[in-house]
């Protein structure tokens, strides 16, 4: 297994007894750790703020601001870890390719991938430590992870990038979409422009997760949006063999792989054989399911429904409380939202959520 730097948080020890590590790791924590997808940004006003006068896109590749957008929920919830403040598309604005986050829209690319050509036409991502485009521009990615690791102390940052599959659907499309039709007739039809795109999008994920890694942070998450739209059979065929790719970027360091997908629970065995060593669950399938379905042999992160956080504060704690219940079959639990924060979500909401967790998980 490769080594980590001198200074990596896992190397020195700063994090060795985080509850977040200890949870993926499948051991006990001195609490049951808890952290929120999209807890960075969205739902606070501080986050608002800072990104005044900003794009999405923009706000990400500013070391400092991604930094302080970043720590801003550990500040204020006291959560068990940082998730790096990002887009799925960053690699690929990195990378060169024409990519634009539309207020209101989403990513919207120049030109969407339709055939050979168009895949044979994207930059070259070189290897890690080549100085080429794509390498330089992680630079900014690297300074941003190290300056939100020098002021984590001893809570855990995760690595985060967007998944093979995700990525490549938003290029074909070039949009957002209902159903990714595009991409699905895609993998079909000419499966070897998918091939060739996914080891593309692969590629790219999987350098963006070991720079991350590499810069400080001490787990990883692969966020697939999309895959649920996938039948198993398709994901497998398609599919997993990018998400594979993308997370043995980093299946040489010690650092817990997170793997996730929205609406995906029916996707949870083929996922896991990607190479997760934890996985996420969505919050419509229970977390003692989960675990049944995954044979009692992965932790598992999850899964909270987002739609009952605005819920009577007497009817979230039961559903708090009953997720932690069914985590706790699992060999760990790392409590979070079986999806991201909903945008309107009161922040004291969210901490109290986590109170409860520390009080009782």
């Amino acid at each position: 297994m490769s080594s980590l730097p001198a200074a990596h948080p896992l190397a020195t020890g700063a994090v060795a007894d985080a509850p977040l590590l200890a949870a993926l790791r499948g051991e006990t924590p001195a609490h049951r750790p808890v952290w929120f997808m999209r807890q960075a940004g969205r739902s606070l006003p501080e986050y608002l703020e800072v990104r005044k006068g900003t794009t999405m896109l923009e706000s990400c590749l500013d070391p400092a601001l991604a930094a302080e957008i970043t720590l801003q929920p550990v500040r204020r919830y006291g959560v068990d870890a940082g998730i790096f403040f990002s887009d799925i598309v960053v690699p690929m604005k990195v990378a060169g390719v024409g990519v634009e986050i539309a207020p209101g829209v989403g990513p919207v690319f120049a030109r969407p991938i339709r055939a050979m050509e168009d895949v044979e036409a994207l930059p070259s991502l070189g290897e890690e430590g080549d100085r080429g485009t794509f390498d330089a521009g992680l630079d900014a990615i690297r300074e941003a992870v190290r300056l939100t690791v020098d002021q984590l102390g001893g809570t855990p940052l995760i690595g985060f990038a967007g998944a093979p599959f995700t990525l490549a659907a938003y290029m074909v499309e070039g949009r957002p979409s209902r159903d990714h039709l595009g991409a699905r007739r895609l993998m079909i039809e000419a499966p070897e422009v998918w091939e060739a795109l996914t080891a593309w999008t692969s590629k790219a994920a999987g350098l963006f997760l070991r720079a991350q890694v590499l810069a400080g942070a001490s787990a990883v998450q692969l966020f697939d949006s999309w895959a649920g739209s996938l039948a198993p059979a398709d994901y497998v065929a398609h599919c997993q063999a990018g998400s594979a790719a993308a997370l043995s970027a980093v299946a040489d360091l010690p650092v817990p792989r997170i793997h996730f997908a929205a609406h995906g629970s029916h996707l949870l065995r083929p996922m896991a054989d990607a190479g997760a060593t934890a996985m996420g669950v969505d919050y419509r399938l229970p977390l003692d399911e989960a675990n049944r379905i995954l044979g009692g042999a992965y932790p598992l992160q999850g899964n909270i429904d987002p739609a009952r956080l605005t819920a009577p504060a007497d009817v979230l704690e039961a559903h708090v409380l009953d997720v932690l219940a069914r985590g706790a079959e699992a060999p760990g639990h790392v409590v979070n939202l079986g999806h991201g924060v909903p945008p309107e979500t009161d922040p004291d909401v969210l901490h109290r959520i986590v109170d409860l967790v520390h009080a009782r998980g």
